[in-house]
């Protein structure tokens, strides 16, 4: 129950600070990220011709293991693979402590994927993760989300 509410008052409050130039997509993961069960992220693309910075917003707790994130992450537009890429994402700083902002165990930071990214065409598009860790069950992530910011032309 109380998990329940930390989402809904963080979910609340990324949406209360969310303005007209940018989209967040946040899913919850339960705090055990599956290696098998990709995220995914949709939303429509209606101008494509000016240029998005696209991050990824990661929300971990204490129960984490590692100090890094690696990530396979693929673009579809209408359901066809136009790039995947391999990354890896540092959360800790090398004496263990999280780098992200947040109270109590679970801290949030944004990464960078694509910045200055100009999408081929107006349309559907989606973003697919999945953990690329040692384990095919990742306990600590809390939740994954992209964040989708315009820029001005």
């Amino acid at each position: 129950m109380l998990r329940s509410i930390v989402v809904f008052v963080l979910f609340l409050s990324l949406s209360s600070c969310q303005n007209s130039n940018e989209k967040i997509l946040v899913n919850d993961v339960g705090n055990q990220w599956k290696k098998n069960v990709p995220q995914s992220f949709d939303f429509d693309v209606e101008d494509a011709q000016n240029q998005k910075n696209v991050m990824f917003v990661v929300r971990n707790n204490n129960d984490y293991p590692y100090s890094n994130l690696r990530l396979i992450a693929s673009i579809e537009h209408n359901k066809k693979k136009i790039s995947t890429d391999t990354l890896n994402f540092v959360l800790a700083k090398p004496n263990g402590e999280w780098i992200g902002t947040g109270f109590g165990d679970t801290k949030e930071i944004i990464f960078q994927y694509k910045l200055n990214y100009k999408f081929p065409q107006n349309g559907n598009y989606s973003v697919k993760v999945v953990q690329a860790m040692r384990r095919n069950v990742l306990p600590g992530i809390e939740d994954i989300g992209i964040k989708i910011q315009n820029l001005k032309p």
